[in-house]
């Protein structure tokens, strides 16, 4: 996959049908978006492209409401690729930026950078200044310049789900601890990425060592609790994982942040200094102060077989 910086332009005679969206999370929505763009640009024999932004908007144009993110942009970048997408057209959004108006941009970048010959967005879709833009106006903007809009329906991920698969759903499930519902929305376990620091040492003294994994507070967390998960290696190795997220408060009565910890499980090593990826599989309890070290290692057990069982069921599927 190409990555075109902004104001770059397309390599050879390529054409393309492209989407554009700050596609956070690459969710089941905006996958069915792809999958239409994949067919069409298979159909046209062009080259499927999708223009996304460098930050989420909202960082720069209110920062003090800004979503926590679902993914960085190197993991928006993966997925993008491993759904099959040729070209990604990368907006370096910066205040100057947000102030070009819709028929400017999309000329700019659909009609001059990409060459589209279709454009495919979700029904909703809003661009340009104040996202004065919509489908209606791509459409004329289109018939004037030369390519077609497609629109895709809102997808829902249960039909009993009143609302519509979209990012914001996906934080409010992870907010809640729901990490099954998120799944469902993000077609695959939500995954946080960090490096593995040195911690207390608190958990290999009780037979519970773990990997502390400080995590950037704009990234998505779920909920604090204990979950069933997957902990992958830079190696590529998978291991069935009970995972802590929290203020430790058997520990600590007035802890600042909390921490992910993840105890992987028939794994005796090193860790420490390894890029790590955690996946949440289901939420196991929530987090909760012990009375002693020993009612503590009690329940730690508990999570562990749970932990065992749910994975190893999740597995044989």
């Amino acid at each position: 996959m190409q990555v075109i910086e902004d104001f770059g332009y397309l390599d050879g005679n390529h054409k393309t049908v492209a989407s554009i969206g700050v596609y956070d999370g690459v969710h089941l929505g905006h996958q069915a978006v792809i999958k239409q763009l994949l067919g069409e640009a298979d159909r046209r024999s062009v080259a499927p492209a999708v223009v996304t932004f460098d930050r989420h908007p909202a960082l720069v144009l209110r920062p003090e409401n800004a979503p926590k993110l679902l993914n960085s942009l190197d993991q928006k970048l993966e997925l993008l690729e491993a759904a099959g997408i040729e070209f990604v057209y990368l907006i370096k959004f910066s205040p100057e930026r947000s102030h070009t108006m819709p028929e400017e941009f999309v000329r700019q970048v659909f009609v001059d950078r990409l060459r589209v010959q279709s454009v495919v967005v979700g029904e909703d879709f809003h661009f340009g200044r104040a996202r004065l833009g919509n489908i209606d106006t791509l459409r004329e903007f289109g018939h004037a310049m030369g390519f077609d809009v497609q629109a895709v329906t809102l997808l829902h991920h249960d039909e009993k789900w009143p609302e519509p698969v979209s990012s914001t759903a996906v934080r409010r499930a992870l907010a809640g601890g729901d990490v099954r519902t998120a799944a469902a929305m993000l077609g695959r376990y939500h995954e946080i990425r960090g490096k593995v620091v040195l911690g207390d040492r608190r958990g290999k003294t009780i037979g519970f060592p773990t990997a502390n994994i400080p995590v950037s507070m704009m990234m998505a967390w779920p909920a604090d609790a204990v979950y069933a998960g997957w902990y992958t290696r830079p190696d590529g190795s998978r291991h069935m994982a009970a995972i802590n997220i929290g203020r430790r408060p058997t520990f600590y009565q007035h802890a600042q942040e909390s921490l992910l910890e993840a105890h992987l499980l028939d794994f005796d090593g090193s860790l420490y200094g390894e890029e790590a990826r955690v996946e949440f599989v289901e939420l196991l309890r929530s987090e909760h102060r012990f009375d002693g070290i020993d009612s503590l290692v009690r329940q730690l057990r508990v999570d562990v077989a749970l932990t065992r069982e749910i994975l190893t069921a999740e597995s044989s599927h």
